[in-house]
């Protein structure tokens, strides 16, 4: 078991992405604490985990919120008695449409879900890693939005920029405590952010156009990301910090 005696936090667990990387860590020994706003959610995924054998728990967050991101460090470092892992991935999406007709309103829920509840993380998480001596990882969800960005797409792309900028300055920073920062950035994957994408129009045209820009041929699966997170966060990856890695079927290239 590469994640055995670890413990780790999932953002956005209930579903998607999430939900992927953190059941490929329970089964990788990691006992994880699954974040999510839709708590019924986290805890059908939590009970199905422990049925399979796992060790998992589920809290309600709201990841703007800091007063919520302490109480998710403090509940996880109660429960596992330490912190090995924060897997940053909670976010939302957006409907495509022209930059000129995002509402300011939208505009600002997408950098307070997607920015900063990176930050918010990041400097919760900070303070116990340090304490406990042992260095920890971050783990960042991106996009190809920050690399590669679409039209209609223009906000949600630029928080996504932001956190490629946020990701590397952490990963310096935050170097000198053997505290390790990495991105993953996805190509869209089969989630609930995919329908808002793809805009208005036949949802099937849609999807086999954007299919069509991935070299591999087919959109990113949770297993895809949990495989990645997975080699970040394990022992073998000691020696990487700041990178973006795309995870994304070419899509990048």
């Amino acid at each position: 078991m590469r994640l055995k005696n670890k413990a780790a936090i999932v953002t956005g667990a209930a579903s998607g992405f999430g939900e992927g990387i953190a059941r490929r860590f329970a089964k990788e020994g990691a006992r994880v604490l699954l974040a999510d706003i839709n708590i019924d959610g986290a805890e059908k995924v939590v009970s199905e985990i422990n049925d399979e054998g796992g060790d998992a728990i589920a809290l309600q967050v709201d990841v703007s919120s800091g007063e919520q991101n302490k109480i998710m460090m403090d509940r996880a470092t109660e429960a596992f008695g330490k912190l090995d892992i924060l897997i940053q991935n909670a976010a939302i999406g957006m409907k495509a449409k022209p930059l000129v007709e995002t509402s300011e309103d939208e505009f600002d829920s997408l950098f307070k879900i997607n920015v900063r509840s990176v930050y918010l993380g990041a400097i919760h998480v900070f303070p116990i890693f340090k304490k406990q001596g042992l260095g920890g990882v971050i783990i960042n969800t991106v996009s190809t939005a920050a690399l590669r960005p679409r039209p209609g797409l223009t906000a949600y792309n630029a928080t996504k920029g932001a956190l490629v900028t946020m990701t590397k300055g952490m990963s310096l920073e935050f170097a000198p405590e053997k505290i390790r920062v990495n991105g993953l950035c996805p190509v869209a994957g089969d989630t609930a952010m995919l329908d808002g994408f793809l805009g208005d129009g036949s949802k099937e045209e849609a999807y086999d156009r954007f299919v069509s820009t991935v070299p591999l041929g087919r959109l990113c699966k949770p297993r895809d990301m949990a495989n990645a997170a997975l080699y970040l966060c394990s022992d073998e990856a000691d020696f990487i910090t700041g990178v973006m890695l795309e995870v994304d079927g070419g899509r990048c290239v």
